[in-house]
């Protein structure tokens, strides 16, 4: 349904998707304690701030967060499969963030939706892949006199905008939120491994248990698809190019091989890398009947797909989010979610509580580069310290948790050299 200020599915789902923001919102205290601030200091006073962010229940509760703080929002998703239609109805209609953002919206549609969110000039930019962030360099030139600088949310985003700070071509600073403590030891780790198991097993109904479960990539993503495979009874394989990574997943107790020699004994494969064609034709030809693939990733390009076609004489979705790709030998492999990201697409990504600790990164870069832009270069900064430590205090108090402070004689013994044995 379009309107001039949004383009989702159907307005009338709004009312229905507000029931699941405020069932997200009771698990996010860290982003309502924050908001309750922004309500009183309005931090983000006249600034225009566009997010090209998955449009779920969470997302939502961040957009009235940044309102709070009286910034002037516009909301367009960061991937074709991950909006939530009804979140995105009510986001529009219960938050008044015009959104643009369809669930299964073709690549001409998802780009409009970009353009539409950059065309209230917008002071800051807040990326999950860098889309906003590449979209204004190729194409929106004449938007970057009025920006201050961007976020960025995700490992594949934060990985293309150092490229471009290294090419001496990004335009403006971006605080990388991935990079913070609080976001990329739990969101990549414990929400991309519950998540990434939950819309796999949506879309398979496969049993877990007993079968070879392969992952490409041991970043922290790949560690926690990794752990929640093996608590459900999986043999877990890894892949790895990085020797420090296979090392340590070798410690783990898990085995570490090729892609090669994965690629004949694996039940399930699960791409969590950042990169191109790591499940390419080479492994396609040697995967057992009845195969199933996905990727975790930010991008569909983990996956060989047009390689994978090739090879087919026949495909058909079988199931919702499951494409069964008939080779010519007669072996089957299975699909999922297009090849996008398996824990958004068939499933509604990350549970609350670990994104509560990311978007609350969020919301404080965002006054954080409100304040201080004018200081700052125009390469990628890491979360300010105290804002990753404030988040951490924050979520202990909120869970009831309590810790031990250093003595006096502790932190002086911490801070000196002479004392010895």
């Amino acid at each position: 349904m379009k309107n001039g200020n949004y383009d989702v599915k159907d307005i009338k789902l709004a009312d229905k998707g507000m029931l699941k923001v405020e069932w997200a919102a009771k698990d996010m205290p860290v982003l309502q304690g924050i908001k309750e601030r922004f309500q009183k200091e309005k931090p983000l006073k006249g600034v225009k701030l566009a997010a090209c962010l998955h449009v779920t229940t969470e997302t939502a509760n961040l957009m009235d967060t940044l309102k709070a703080g009286g910034a002037d929002v516009r909301l367009c998703a960061s991937n074709p499969l991950s909006t939530q239609d009804d979140v995105a109805a009510a986001i529009v209609k219960h938050i008044g963030v015009p959104t643009y953002a369809i669930k299964g919206e073709d690549n001409k549609t998802y780009y409009k939706h970009i353009e539409q969110a950059l065309s209230a000039k917008p002071n800051i930019t807040m990326d999950d892949g860098a889309d906003l962030v590449s979209t204004i360099h190729k194409n929106g030139k004449q938007l970057l006199n009025g920006i201050m600088g961007g976020t960025e949310e995700t490992t594949t985003g934060v990985i293309r905008l150092r490229a471009m700070a290294e090419k001496g071509v990004l335009n403006y600073p971006i605080i990388a939120v991935n990079d913070a403590y609080t976001k990329y030891m739990f969101d990549n780790r414990y929400g991309t491994g519950q998540s990434t198991i939950d819309g796999l097993m949506r879309a398979t109904n496969r049993l877990i248990a007993g079968s070879v479960f392969v992952i490409a990539g041991y970043g922290w993503c790949g560690k926690g698809v990794a752990m929640r495979a093996r608590g459900l009874g999986a043999k877990v394989v890894v892949t790895e190019v990085d020797p420090l990574r296979a090392l340590e997943a070798t410690m783990d107790g898990l085995a570490v091989m090729t892609m090669k020699e994965a690629a004949p004994i694996g039940d399930f494969f699960v791409s969590v890398t950042g990169d191109i064609n790591v499940i390419a034709e080479a492994s396609f030809m040697k995967m057992k009947d009845g195969a199933v693939v996905a990727n975790s990733g930010h991008f569909n390009v983990e996956i060989d797909i047009p390689a994978l076609r090739k090879l087919a004489k026949s495909t058909r979705k079988i199931r919702e989010f499951v494409d069964e790709y008939a080779l010519k030998d007669g072996r089957r492999i299975y699909l999922l979610g297009e090849g996008r990201l398996i824990n958004l697409a068939a499933a509604e990504g990350h549970p609350s509580q670990v994104m509560d600790m990311s978007f609350a990164n969020q919301a404080l870069c965002a006054e954080f580069m409100a304040k201080n832009y004018k200081k700052m270069e125009k390469r990628v900064y890491s979360v300010p310290q105290d804002i990753d430590k404030k988040i951490a205090v924050l979520k202990l108090q909120a869970m009831g948790i309590k810790i031990d402070r250093l003595t006096p004689e502790q932190q002086k013994y911490l801070q000196s050299w002479e004392m010895g044995t």
